[in-house]
């Protein structure tokens, strides 16, 4: 699953990276975005455009193109 499909409210880990472009993927990284990293949607766009997220106790906002370069694994939630 990628990032640019989840919603306000949803939380998961990063599961790795979509092929692409490999500067953008090294500047991922270098903030964070790094495999096993939890995230927490907080916000996205009416559009769809930008993501709001919180990593690693610090809110990163991205692209739609950006975030569908991530993809993820949703954190089950207990019921």
């Amino acid at each position: 699953m990628q990032l640019a499909q989840l919603s306000a409210g949803q939380a998961g880990t990063i599961a790795g990276f979509a092929p692409g472009n490999r500067s953008y993927r090294q500047r991922l990284l270098a903030m964070g975005v790094t495999p096993g990293a939890a995230f927490k949607v907080v916000r996205v766009a009416p559009l769809g455009d930008p993501y709001e997220i919180i990593i690693r106790g610090y809110t990163l906002t991205l692209r739609k193109h950006e975030a569908a370069m991530l993809t993820v694994a949703l954190l089950e939630v207990a019921a």
